[in-house]
This record gives structure tokens, C-alpha cells and sequence, in this order.
């Protein structure tokens, strides 16, 4: 199928990376329709300045179940929704007769859900339950949807690798995101339903989220606040930029996934290699020209000490090269964030 032949909706739309890619898809000329509940997880005002970027103003968005058109682009829309709405969300597949859903939309945060567990059940796996039902129910060509690193737990096993086992998840986050995997399978197996399951690694770069440790670490360095290291520094992550996730995304998109013998697939999108904490948090001080202050704190709940993916399935399977260094994300994620916050 011809990419402006389909008919994509895009749950997360507000997102940092839901965003990105509807971003992407629109400037193609594909018609998306984006999905999202504009919740107050961190600043709405962000998640409205990215839907601008879409051509959506903030006054129309903020109203629930109303398709709102871009004034920018002809193929965007979007509406205001929640993925536990049993009954809206059947309305807009009969409505629009999707061929790819690409769901992004999920509550987001380690941390925030060992404090606040019933939210990650209602959104991560009661609304995923919810979509993957309408997709079923109206033949999607291909169900696309985000999963997590954070599903590999305190493995030892490194580089991580969708082989090995990952029973052992340390936050009930990574526990929602190993369940959208076992209900993605289910669907695959029972209904013949082709689904693909990306895990995402620590994604940054410009509209990140405010939570994330690329703005934690930037806007404490700005406003001459310590940046909090936790276990003591002693933390790798495979920092994977934005641009590279969304081109990992589209080639999975635009794959002919009617050949495809398998009906479900799982893949690691990263950047194939791990960078010290204390290595990124120095380039984001090049780029500030300003030093920070650094404040030594122990393990938190819920973390991994490294996280590193083995992304060789992507790159057989559909030639995904990552190619953005951490020099040239770190430099303008910092131009992005003078531009927006300074």
C-alpha cells in the first residue's frame, strides 16, 4: 500500500513522540488522524505548543470528542480522547476506516507509577485492551504500538535482546508495557492480527518531555539548581534521538506487512550503544557553556543501572540505522530549548 493511501491513527498525538511522527506523516501528505487526553502528567501548555505545530489550536483541542481540522496541514485531524472511552472510541474507526493504528498514547513515568498505580492500569492496559479490541474488530492492515526498555528489569544480560526473558520488571510501568506485549500476542495468535511492538530506549531531543533527564539535567544547569545523580553517577543509558526513533517508525509503517509470515513481532529501537550518565550530562554543559552542580544520590526506586539495545532484528529486518550522534542531539535538543523556554 502506497503510503497516501492510508489511513493512520496516531494515539499519543500530543506527545513528544506521537508529535514527531505526525509531524513526519502529514508533511508526507498521509492522512493521520492524531488521539490524545492532554493529561496533566507534566505541562499541558507543551502539549498544546507541539499540537500547534500540527496546525491545532489550543482552544478547539481542549474540547473532549470533537475532531478538530489543522489549519496547516489538509491531512491532519485530531481529537481530544481517552482510550478507556468505550464508547467514542468505536465511533471514530467506523468513522475514519483506518488501515494502521500506531499507538503511542500511554501514561508515561517510572517513578510517578510506583506512587500513582491505578492510573497506569486505566490507561496502559485498560485502554490498550480498548484499542487493539477496535483494531481487531475493523481488520487493521497493521497495529503498531510503543513498548519500553524499562521491560528488561535489573537483567544482567547485555547489550538487552527481545530473546531473552523479561519476567522480572521493577516498576509497574514496565509491568503495564510487558502486558501490552502479551495482550499484542494474544491478538496476533487468536485473530490473525499482524502487530509489531517497538521498545523504546530513552528517547530525547527538541520537545522532549520535562520529565525526562535531557530537561531535568538543562533546565537545573540554566537556573543554577543542583542536578540530582543518582547512584552516584554510575548510570549508563542508550540515549536513542527523536528523528531516529521516527525513522524507525516509518520504516515499520511503510513495510509490505501482508508478506509477512509472522503475525507478531517485537523489536529494540535504540541507539546500539550505551553513554555514561556523567558523559551526556558534560556535553549538555558544552552546549550550555556552563558548568552544573552535581548532587550524588543513591539508587532510586524502580531504575536500572544500564540499559543498552541490541537492535540487529531492525536493522536485518528493515535496514534501521540509527544515525544521530549524542554531539549533534545534545546540540539541538540545547537549541530548542533556548528557543522555547530562554
Amino acid at each position: 500500500m502506497n503510503l497516501e493511501m492510508k489511513k493512520i491513527l496516531v494515539t499519543g498525538a500530543a506527545g513528544f513522540i506521537g508529535f514527531h511522527l505526525c509531524e513526519m506523516l502529514v508533511k508526507q501528505g498521509v492522512f493521520v488522524l492524531g488521539l490524545d487526553n492532554i493529561n496533566a502528567y507534566y505541562d499541558i501548555n507543551l502539549k498544546y505548543s507541539r499540537l500547534k505545530e500540527l496546525g491545532i489550536e489550543k482552544e478547539k483541542a481542549s474540547v473532549y470528542n470533537q475532531e478538530v481540522e489543522s489549519t496547516l496541514y489538509d491531512c491532519f485531524r485530531f481529537v481530544k480522547m481517552d482510550l478507556q472511552n468505550r464508547e467514542e472510541l468505536p465511533k471514530l474507526f467506523d468513522k475514519h476506516q483506518f488501515t494502521h493504528v500506531i499507538n503511542l498514547a500511554a501514561q508515561a513515568g517510572v517513578r510517578y507509577s510506583i506512587e500513582n498505580p491505578s492510573i497506569y492500569i486505566d490507561s496502559n492496559i485498560v485502554g490498550f485492551s480498548n484499542i487493539i479490541e477496535c483494531a481487531k474488530m475493523h481488520s487493521i492492515e497493521h497495529f503498531i504500538y510503543a513498548s519500553s526498555s524499562s521491560v528488561y528489569g535489573l537483567t544482567e544480560n547485555i547489550p538487552f535482546s527481545t530473546s531473552q526473558n523479561v519476567d522480572s520488571p521493577v516498576s509497574l510501568y514496565a509491568a503495564t508495557k510487558k502486558s501490552n506485549e502479551l495482550i499484542a500476542h494474544t491478538y496476533s495468535h487468536l485473530f490473525q492480527m499482524k502487530t509489531t511492538g517497538l521498545r523504546f530506549f530513552t528517547v530525547y531531543g527538541p520537545w522532549g518531555r520535562p520529565d525526562m533527564a535531557m530537561f531535568l539535567f538543562t533546565n537545573a544547569i540554566v537556573k543554577d539548581e543542583e542536578i540530582k545523580v543518582f547512584n552516584n553517577g554510575n548510570l549508563e543509558r542508550d540515549f536513542t534521538y527523536i528523528d531516529d526513533i521516527v525513522n524507525g517508525l516509518s520504516l515499520v509503517l511503510n513495510s509490505n506487512v501482508k508478506e509477512r509470515e509472522e503475525f507478531y513481532k517485537l523489536y529494540n529501537i535504540g541507539n546500539n550503544k550505551s553513554v555514561k550518565l556523567l558523559d551526556f550530562i558534560s556535553e549538555i554543559e558544552k552546549n550550555l557553556n556552563k558548568e552544573g552542580t552535581k548532587k550524588l544520590m543513591p539508587m532510586q526506586p524502580g531504575d536500572v543501572k544500564k540499559t543498552w539495545a541490541n537492535i540487529d532484528q531492525m536493522m536485518s529486518d528493515y535496514n534501521y540505522h540509527p544515525k544521530t550522534t549524542i554531539e549533534e542531539g545534545v546540540k539541538k535538543f540545547i537549541e530548542w530549548y533556548k528557543s522555547y523556554y530562554i
